[in-house]
């Protein structure tokens, strides 16, 4: 027979307090080894002692309790560690989020206030090859990324020459409804072909006020903000896709310090010819 040991015993073996060993009992996540059928006294086994810490650690993370019994039950403990793991990886993915949104709040603190340099500027039309999606605003970057991506080794693949630098046209329906039509463009002299996602399209004139954002994208927010409030105060805001010129970006450079991203806010102009 092995040890038994009472509930204040077994609480002080495990760090678990006697009342969340009943409420355990209760929920039939942790059930005494026994109980006195005239006293109702609760027995633990010392072999109980090593499940009880993995259910305070994994109640430790935030683990619900429907997930720990999910755990516990796995009939291999293969199965139970892949299940753990998966939990510990959820965990780590949610933590590096968490530091970046600090990291970036940490930033937006320190940083200092600076002038806000905008250039007025007409667009006029022109041929480009181009990708367009509806997409997600949370899936914005990395579509951006992929589709920026395969342009330019399309255009290179059909041997066209670009004549400007890539950019992006995006609706305001992705920020306004979280959802909403992308497209990146690569500016070329020839016939493009259709191939694969790649399309021949005309970028649409525009008068736009412009402001350069340098650095990675993640927080490429605050410049969209101040240009924004520039635009409240100072122009007559029209409607029409944002606008974005990668002057530098992942397709030059993978050190994204290096980035420059030109925004564009479509505005009328009454002094244009």
């Amino acid at each position: 027979m092995g040890t038994r040991l009472t509930i204040g015993d077994f609480s002080r073996a495990t760090h678990l307090s006697v009342k969340t060993l009943r409420h355990y009992h209760q929920v039939g996540l942790l059930e005494p080894s026994s109980v006195d059928p005239h006293t109702g006294y609760r027995y633990y086994s010392g072999e109980q002692i090593p499940l009880a810490q993995v259910i305070r650690r994994l109640r430790d993370l935030e683990r619900p309790i429907p997930d720990v019994k999910a755990v516990l039950a796995a009939p291999e403990v293969t199965m139970r560690n892949c299940l753990i793991t998966a939990h510990l990886d959820s965990l780590e993915a949610e933590l590096t989020r968490t530091r970046q949104a600090v990291g970036s709040l940490r930033d937006l603190l320190r940083r200092p206030e600076a002038s806000l340099l905008v250039e007025h500027r007409t667009v006029p039309a022109v041929a480009a090859a181009a990708i367009s999606q509806t997409v997600d605003r949370e899936d914005v970057l990395a579509w951006w990324q992929g589709a920026l991506g395969e342009l330019h080794a399309s255009v290179n693949a059909q041997d066209l020459t670009a004549t400007g630098p890539s950019g992006g046209l995006y609706d305001g329906d992705i920020y306004r409804h979280d959802r909403g039509q992308a497209t990146v463009f690569l500016p070329v002299e020839g016939t493009v072909r259709a191939i694969g996602r790649i399309v021949s399209i005309v970028v649409p004139p525009a008068e736009l006020a412009v402001i350069c954002h340098h650095g990675p994208l993640d927080d490429v927010d605050l410049t969209y903000g101040a240009l924004g409030a520039y635009t409240s105060s100072h122009e007559i805001s029209v409607d029409g896709p944002l606008r974005e010129y990668y002057l530098r970006c992942s397709w030059d450079t993978q050190d994204t310090a290096q980035w420059q991203t030109e925004i564009g806010w479509p505005v009328f102009r009454a002094d244009t010819d």
